[in-house]
Parts: structure tokens; C-alpha cells; sequence
């Protein structure tokens, strides 16, 4: 399907611009096309083959564009690693995906190869013709793969509730889906926009051929950064604007930013976690266009959402309705549908959620219900206008910027500090991340750890989203009737304890 959605892109919009690289060069639709068969048969004579993984551990660059589209076109399924991942994260989803080719920036690249793999180094190009030139056969093309929907095409990472890596799997048949919602069956339409989170992200992966279909421009940045976010906005005079909540936030926090030209942007658009209805209506009013809301999780591929026409409330306080092909149910725990207006888990079924975890049959078997709803581990409520209203998140896990953060995960890694005698990590609300991590540590007799040696102890295995921003040391911590933690008494005493 990707395949074949570049090859018709190529046709239909030629020159346009499809990706201008953070040094100015760009690369065409025709470009990606004939790039990506050149890799492909590169690809192929480095073992590359149907079925066969291509993990891509790099930033959002040209190169992983071309690599992902001619890995489609030779029937093989690339998994992207989260460039913000610490070595040793990035190391534990290479061995679950177990790739057959992993290509991967100096910077990125993993300290020993997965089993089995061959690792290529891949130099950041400085045009068209340096992109993946040591691997293109110039001027050959692979041939043509037979129509396959059920056939996979890429593998998301997410993380379990102990932060084991999990891959979502979509085929040709997910992506479509996620194309229709999108964009409909039409082609052309779309704007300008920036590359604001990475490549890695369901976003990006199950959302490509819909992006070229639409037939924009798509403007790449190094690290996204607020101040740096508006200047490009203003230059190029993109289309859109928005993120996470968090960047939405830090763009409005730029000193100057009512001096920036914005008038080119159509809607601001807020996904990846839930907006605080007073960050809306600041974008809404300083940016000047509307807002939108975006509700999904990564094994469902599309959700819910609002329209840039949907009364202001919409997007304020809720996530929406269910978008086109998308049935929204809210479940007790025996997975009974409720009836609107009562809060339980959010379900959702639609063509375009995951085959299934990578490798996984048990998880996969958990996370759907037995008429086949994806359970996403939210909880909510649909209300009278037929929204959903999301209430919190079941379980542990908190969001900070727009990043899944398992508390058990980190603790895992802190209570090895020899200072530490029992930790346990809560979210704290936060005005620009939205919610940020809190250290509860009961220390050791002797000198106390403080926050930055916990933090600097837990970088060296910890991504820099997942380590606390707070710290609280106490004498014991609470624990329930079962002897368990009493994580949510200590997530409302470190609420109070910010307030105050």
C-alpha cells in the first residue's frame, strides 16, 4: 500500500517539495520515489527481504523517509526506535523487534548488534543524491510486490505497564484506514507543516501515505525547540501549528511570541495527550485560528477528534467523537458497555487498529475485549453531546510532554542508588508538561540523595522524559490494607503540597 501510494504521489506531484531537511536542501515526491527503489534493491542485496524487519535507529531525517518506503516496496516491515531513548532502551526494542538490518546514525547506533542482524551506519545526507548513497544501486528499482493488504508494513513501539517494549503491528490494511480518516480518498490538499515529535511515533508511521497523498510540505528540525518552532512557522508560512500539549504550551511561554507573524496557520492542533482547557483557549486567542483535539493511543492508529468548526467547548473540554470507521464503546471491568454519561474504560474498534503486539500473542490477547474492542487503558465518559470526556488513566502510568511514563520502570532503576531504601515515583499536574514525575524516597541512615544524583544516577539507563522532576523524602510510605503502596495517596499529597 505504501508502496504504491509513493509511486502514484510521484506521478501526480513531481517537483513539490515533499521534505525541506533542516539545512534547506529538499526532497521531491519524485525524489522519495526514486530514492526509495534505488534503496530497495541496496537493501535487498544487504539480506533484506520479505517479511524481514528494517529497524531505523535515527533522528527524523530524509533517510528514514526513503529507508521506510523502499523497505514497503520490498514487502519488508521497518520498526523505528525513539531516537530520545537511552542506549539501553533503544538495545531492549532491537531485541524484540529482531531485525534482519538495522541502519542507524553514528550517535544511535547500538553497542552490540541484535542477534542476527547486520548494522549499516547511515551519514546524514546534504542533498538528494547523498541520501542513502552508500546503499542505493543507482538507477534500478526493485520489482513491483503483488497487492496485499493483510501484509505488514511497520512495527510502533510502545511500552507495557512495566516498560517493557511492546510493538504494535500494522499492514497495508491499517494504513489505509488511517488514510481514509484522514484525508478521504482524494488527493492533494495538503499544507505546510513541521516535523515537531519523532519519526518513531505512530503518528508519523501510520499516517505517511496519507501525508502523501495530501500532497504538502513537511519542514524537518533537529531538536524540536519553541522559540526555533515559531521562527520556521513564520518563515515558511506554515499551516498548522500545535503538538503536544507541552509544546503548545512552551510556544506560548516564548518571550516575544505576539510578535511573530502567524497568520499563515489554519488550526492549531493539540494531540498525544490531554490539552488543560485554559491552554486551548490561550492557543485559540494568541494564534488566532482554531483549535483541535486528537484522541488515540498507539495500538489504535485513529481515535476520536474535534473540527476546526466544532463549537470552542469541544476541544476545551473533551476529545471529541469518534472519527470515520471508529466505534467508541466505555466498558465496566467485566468489559460490559455503559451508557453514556457513566465512567469506565475507553474501547475502541475501528479497521485501523493493530494486528496484534509483535512477537506477543498473550499481550495481545489482554489488551482486546472479546467482541474485539481495543481496551486503551483510559478512563472516561461519553456525554450528552456524544463526547468523550477522559477522566484519568488506569493503572500507574502518567504522561509528561506527550511521553508515557511507567512508574515501575523507574523505580526499577532508582532504588538502585545505594542511598535509597524505598521509592516510589507519582504524577505531579504540571502547567507546561502537563504532569511531571515525583520522587517519594525513603533514604537510608546517613546523608540523604538529593534530586539531581538521583537523576544523574538514572540517566545512564533512563530516557531524560522518565526521570523525576521533584523529590520528597520521607520516613515511611503509605501503604493500603493489602500492603500495597498507596500510590494514590501520595499523588493527592504531592498535588497539596505544590498548590501550597
Amino acid at each position: 500500500m505504501l508502496d504504491q501510494i509513493a509511486r502514484v504521489a510521484a506521478q501526480r506531484f513531481g517537483e513539490t517539495p515533499a521534505l525541506v531537511a533542516v539545512d534547506g536542501w529538499a526532497l521531491s515526491y519524485r525524489d522519495i520515489d526514486r530514492l526509495s527503489d534505488e534503496a530497495a534493491v541496496g537493501l535487498a542485496r544487504l539480506g533484506l527481504g520479505t517479511g524481514d524487519v528494517l529497524a531505523l535507529t535515527m533522528p527524523s531525517l530524509p533517510e528514514y523517509v526513503v529507508a521506510y518506503v523502499a523497505a514497503a516496496k520490498l514487502g519488508a516491515v521497518t520498526a523505528g526506535v525513539n531516537d530520545r531513548l537511552a542506549p539501553a532502551e533503544r538495545a531492549s526494542v532491537l531485541d524484540v523487534a529482531g531485525p534482519r538490518l538495522v541502519l542507524a546514525t553514528a550517535e544511535q547506533a547500538p553497542a552490540r548488534p541484535p542477534s542476527g542482524a547486520t548494522v549499516v551506519e547511515v551519514v546524514p545526507g546534504q542533498g538528494p543524491e547523498s541520501v542513502l548513497s552508500g546503499i542505493r544501486a543507482a538507477g534500478e528499482a526493485p520489482p513491483s510486490l503483488p497487492a496485499d493488504p493483510d501484509r505488514p508494513v511497520t512495527i510502533v513501539f510502545t511500552s507495557g505497564t512495566t516498560g517493557t517494549p511492546k510493538g504494535a503491528v500494522f499492514a497495508g490494511r491499517q494504513l489505509a484506514a488511517v488514510s481514509l480518516a484522514d484525508g478521504g480518498e482524494g488527493w492533494g490538499g495538503g499544507g505546510r507543516t513541521l516535523a515537531g515529535t519523532s519519526f518513531a511515533h505512530v503518528g508519523f508511521m501510520t499516517k505517511l501515505p496519507g501525508t502523501l497523498r495530501a500532497g504538502g510540505t513537511t519542514f524537518l528540525i533537529r531538536r524540536w525547540r519553541a522559540a526555533e518552532a515559531l521562527e520556521l512557522t513564520e518563515r515558511h508560512r506554515l499551516t498548522t501549528a500545535g503538538g503536544i500539549p507541552t509544546q503548545v504550551a512552551l510556544m506560548l511561554q516564548v518571550p516575544g511570541f505576539d510578535g511573530y507573524d502567524l497568520t499563515s496557520v489554519r488550526a492549531v492542533i493539540f494531540g498525544g495527550g490531554p490539552a488543560t482547557p485554559a491552554l486551548v483557549r490561550e492557543a485559540r486567542a494568541r494564534f488566532g485560528a482554531p483549535t483541535v483535539a486528537r484522541y488515540t493511543c498507539t495500538e489504535a492508529g485513529i481515535g476520536l477528534g474535534t473540527g476546526p468548526d466544532d463549537p470552542p467547548e469541544d476541544a476545551e473540554l473533551t476529545v471529541g467523537r469518534p472519527r470515520t470507521g471508529v466505534e467508541l464503546t466505555v466498558r465496566d471491568a467485566d468489559q460490559r458497555p455503559l451508557p453514556a454519561g457513566e465512567v469506565g474504560e475507553v474501547c475502541l474498534r475501528s479497521p485501523a487498529v493493530m494486528c496484534g503486539y509483535y512477537r506477543d500473542p498473550a499481550a495481545t490477547e489482554a489488551v482486546f475485549t472479546a467482541d474485539g474492542s481495543l481496551r486503551t487503558g483510559d478512563v472516561g465518559w461519553v456525554d450528552e453531546a456524544g463526547r468523550l470526556r477522559l477522566a484519568g488513566r488506569s493503572k500507574e502510568m502518567y504522561v509528561r510532554g506527550g511521553e508515557n511514563v511507567f512508574p515501575v520502570e523507574v523505580e526499577g532503576v532508582l532504588a538502585e542508588h545505594p542511598a535509597v531504601a524505598e521509592i516510589a515515583v507519582v504524577p505531579r499536574p504540571d502547567d507546561v508538561m502537563g504532569e511531571i514525575g515525583v520522587a517519594v524516597v525513603v533514604p537510608r541512615p546517613g546523608a540523604p540523595p538529593d534530586l539531581e544524583e538521583l537523576r544523574r544516577f538514572g540517566a545512564l539507563r533512563l530516557a531524560a522524559f522518565k526521570l523525576p522532576e521533584a523529590l520528597e523524602l520521607v520516613e515511611s510510605l503509605p501503604r493500603t490494607a493489602m500492603e500495597k503502596i498507596d500510590r494514590r495517596a501520595l499523588a493527592q499529597a504531592a498535588a497539596r503540597a505544590h498548590r501550597t
